[in-house]
Order: structure tokens, then C-alpha cells, then sequence
């Protein structure tokens, strides 16, 4: 197949840091293309070039056939590269027919022709089986709809080259079924994918080639066809990763939350209740919409309870707001990171110490050594890539961006954390320290409960699994009955099997 893009020797610094250092990359017509490696890997930074976000410092770039040289994003555009990013880049206040076409509004006599847009729009979801209404507004959307909309934004501009980052990481199983279906028929129309994943079965079901990255650095590409799991994790991470899931022995111990019928007076989250003990780590897996964010932002305090009692060791408490939930003792780490877990353009140390500020404070001011400690210890403690503590989290990529999120819950010091998505956009080498650290956590009494949509991930991670299906919970499961096979009928409301 003929290149359709092709990156030789590429060169990028920030201040402060190297982030690509001679990277190459080659993309074929119709072929789909995963570039993987590890959270700073560089990967990000390579996009962005190719993109026209970023101004490559040295290098060569050659896109359908001619050299190219440090475009803007909108002429990358036009030239026929598109580019979904993982944090979606969507206006929720307006339509999803004009943020299909924002920017391209169809127009006659100097008027927006919006029977037209609307039309269009809609012919293309119809197109790809994608079941949307194109006058529906943004922000109605659950997020796998929005990662849809990204998606068909992207088709629309009749892009040769569409570069997916993080694509599935919002989306069900089912979800992702369609995005596949989505990319299967646009590799038949010649279009280039290049996939970024750190999910690493949907390399081998979805892309022909890959590229590997570390450290900003060419690893090598081979053919998918021609290697394993393991050989994929060692040219990622530069060692052998024996076990991902780590072992667990500590004893589990009395119940520390405990949730009674709580709903939102809504059909999203309805007649909840459960328990969790001192020392468990209790999943949480359902498909998209299940009401499983909803019922840990209702404990948490963001979201308000129409009915139920909430009971922490024992005692009944009325949580109105986060702030109680963390007066009580509760951490929670949510799912979108940038919205709501950091305060974008503040520093790692900001960041890290803001949920708990009174723990450094010394007379009522803020120690600024003891702040810098703090954020040091937990940027070695997770790894987190950052050229130092006072970077702003708005240039960290997002998987480090997570571990800000996770940092700042670990110098809480809270009892009970809820953990929603923890690994979204993290690579495999990181999953392993984040399940080390709960590990850690309950090994020294703390509660998790752990949302996760990776079938895998939930049962080597928990202790005992729970299923929401349609905001109620339709089964529990113990760790010796754990099987994708019950989860699932679980999840799609098949209610007859009991354990």
C-alpha cells in the first residue's frame, strides 16, 4: 500500500524537558495504525505535530506524497488530517448537526443554511448506523455519544488520515463494537486510522501495524500479526511485566459504608444499597448509563439524594455536598479528570495539596516547603512524568494528569475512596502502580470501591463485584464465582442466573 504519511527524525522540546527525540512514523492508505507506549511516551506531542498544534523543532513531514512544513490545525484540515482528541473538544450549549460542521456552517447568499446542516449531518449518522438525533443539543449526550459526534465530526471533513486518541475509553462494549464497525468501513474507503490505545486486545482486533514509543524515543514497529501481548508490554515498557494483577491478603473487616435505598428521583439511579467493609476493594461494572457515576456522585455529595440514608461506621450521616463527604472521610477520584478533578492551570503541587490544605498549614498560612515535599514524594511515589512540581496539569499528558488526580486523594489521607475509572487513558505499566497503591490502601485498613468498564480489570482488582443494570443493582458476585460470562448477563439485565 502507498504511504499516506510519513514522519522521519522528528525533534520537540519544551522548557525543561525533551519530549521527542528522532521519532519516525509511517502510515499506509487504509491501513489502521496503533501508536502505543507507556503515559510521556511522547505520543501525544507526535499528534499534535502532525495535527499543526505543535511546531516540530526539527524533521521532516510528508503527508499524501508532499513535504509539509509546520502547519496550522486548520490547514492540516484541509488537507484532508482530522484528529479526535481524548478529552472531546465539543460546545455543549449548541447542536450536535453544528458541531459536526463547526466552522463549515453550509452557506448561500451569506445565510447559514440550516435545513441543510441538519440534513447532512444526519445522513452521515445514518450512514455509519449510528443511532442520533442531529438537532439533539450537546449536552444531553452521554459521553459515548459525544466520542460519536467527535467521531462523525471527523468523517465529515472527508479526511485521508483520522487520528483517534483514546477513542474507547468512554465507551461500552457494545460502543466499541461500533466505533470498530466505524473504522472497518472507512479502512475499506482508503482512510488511514491511527489508533492510540492502552487497551492492548483492541490492537490486535482493530489495527494492522504499530509503533512504539518510550521516552519520547522510536522503539521499533512491527506488523500486528507478528506479535504477542507480551513482546507488545516489553517493547512498551522496556522490561517483562510477570503478573498484572498484584496479590492481595490482607483481611477484610467491618462494614465502614454502608448505602440504603438512596435514588435520585429519577430512573438513573433507583433503590441503591449495599455495603462495603474495612479493607475491600468492592467493584463496580456496568454497561454505559447504568447509573454507576450517578450513585457515587449522589454518596459523594454532588449530586443531591431524593431518598435514602448513607451510614459511615455505623452512624447515619446527611451528606449535602463534597465537602461533607470529605469532612466524613470519603475521597473520590472521578472519572473526568478535567473537568472535575484539577484545577487545570494551576501547578502539580497546587493540586496535589488542595483537598487538604489545613495539612500544611503552619499558623494559618500555607507552608511552601512542606507543599514541595508533599508534591515531590507523590510525583516519585506514582511515577508522574513532569519536567517539575510546578508545571501547570494543563500540559501533562492524561494519563499523568490522573495521577495528579490520585495524588491529591492519597495526601487526604481519606478512609474510604472511590475510585471511577482510575486507569481511563493510563498505560499498562502504570495500571500496575495504581493496583499496587490499592493494594496499599486497604492493606492499611482504607475502603475502595472501584468503578472500572474493563471486564478484566474489575475482576483482578476487586474483592467482590457488583452489577448496576438500568440504576439498580441486578447482582452481586463473589471473587470464586467471578466470570465474564455472569457479569455480562448481569449487565444486560439477565436477571434469571444467581449466585
Amino acid at each position: 500500500m502507498e504511504n499516506i504519511l510519513k514522519l522521519t527524525q522528528i525533534n520537540k522540546s519544551f522548557p525543561g524537558v525533551k519530549a521527542l527525540s528522532d521519532v519516525n512514523l509511517t502510515v499506509k492508505k487504509g491501513e489502521v495504525h496503533a501508536l502505543v507506549g507507556e503515559n510521556g511516551a511522547g505520543k501525544s506531542t507526535l499528534m499534535k505535530i502532525i495535527s499543526g498544534a505543535y511546531k516540530k523543532d526539527s524533521g521532516t513531514v510528508w503527508f499524501d506524497g508532499k513535504e509539509i512544513e509546520n502547519t496550522t490545525p486548520k490547514q492540516s484540515e484541509m488537507m484532508g488530517i482530522s484528529i479526535i482528541y481524548q478529552e472531546l473538544n465539543l460546545i455543549e450549549r449548541i447542536s450536535v448537526a453544528e458541531n459536526v460542521f463547526i466552522g463549515r456552517y453550509p452557506m448561500k447568499h451569506g445565510m447559514v443554511q440550516w435545513k441543510k446542516m441538519y440534513q447532512d449531518a444526519q445522513k452521515l449518522f445514518d450512514e455509519y448506523e449510528l443511532k442520533m438525533d442531529a438537532h439533539s443539543l450537546v449536552r444531553s449526550l452521554t459521553m459515548a455519544q459525544k466520542q460519536m459526534v467527535e467521531i462523525i465530526k471527523a468523517v465529515s471533513i472527508n479526511a485521508k488520515i483520522i487520528i483517534m486518541d483514546e477513542p474507547t475509553s468512554s465507551l461500552s462494549g457494545k460502543e466499541t463494537e461500533s466505533l470498530f464497525r466505524i473504522i472497518r468501513k472507512l479502512k475499506s474507503r482508503g482512510v488511514a486510522v491511527v489508533f492510540i490505545t492502552h487497551r492492548l486486545d483492541e490492537i490486535f482486533e482493530i489495527c494492522d501495524h504499530m509503533t512504539v514509543l518510550r521516552d519520547g524515543h522510536y522503539v521499533g514497529e512491527r506488523d500486528i500479526k507478528d506479535i504477542t501481548k507480551d513482546e507488545m508490554i516489553t517493547m512498551m515498557i522496556g522490561r517483562e511485566l510477570t503478573q498484572q494483577y498484584p496479590e492481595r491478603t490482607n483481611p477484610i473487616g467491618e462494614v465502614t459504608l454502608a448505602v440504603k435505598n438512596i435514588t435520585d428521583g429519577s430512573s438513573r439511579v433507583k433503590n441503591v444499597s449495599f455495603e462495603v467493609h474495612k479493607g475491600e476493594v468492592l467493584g463496580f461494572y456496568g454497561l454505559v448509563g447504568a447509573g454507576r457515576t450517578e450513585t457515587m456522585r449522589m454518596i459523594f455529595g454532588v449530586d443531591p439524594l431524593a431518598g435514602g440514608e448513607i451510614f459511615i461506621n455505623g452512624e447515619k450521616h446527611v451528606i449535602r455536598s463534597p465537602r461533607d463527604a470529605i469532612h466524613f472521610g470519603m475521597g473520590f477520584v472521578t472519572e473526568n479528570r478535567r473537568d472535575e478533578g484539577l484545577f487545570l492551570r494551576s501547578s502539580v503541587r497546587v493540586n496535589t495539596v488542595m483537598v487538604a490544605l489545613r495539612k500544611i498549614l503552619k499558623k494559618g498560612f500555607i507552608n511552601y516547603r512542606i507543599e514541595a515535599d508533599v508534591a515531590k514524594k507523590y510525583v516519585d511515589m506514582l511515577h508522574t512524568a513532569t519536567p517539575s512540581i510546578d508545571q501547570k496539569t494543563m500540559f501533562l499528558s492524561g494519563g499523568n494528569q490522573q495521577k495528579v488526580v490520585l495524588s491529591k486523594w492519597l495526601f487526604s489521607d481519606s478512609d474510604i475512596i472511590i475510585f471511577d475509572e482510575p486507569t481511563r487513558g493510563i498505560d499498562v505499566g502504570a495500571r500496575r502502580e495504581i493496583y499496587e497503591i490499592i493494594n496499599a490502601l486497604v492493606a492499611d485498613g482504607k475502603t475502595v470501591v472501584m468503578i472500572s468498564s474493563d471486564m478484566e480489570e474489575i475482576m483482578g482488582v476487586s474483592d467482590r463485584i457488583l452489577v448496576m443494570y438500568e440504576g439498580t443493582i441486578a447482582g452481586e458476585i463473589q471473587k470464586e464465582d467471578f466470570s465474564q460470562d455472569l457479569i455480562t448477563k448481569y449487565a444486560v439485565g439477565e436477571r434469571s442466573v444467581r449466585v
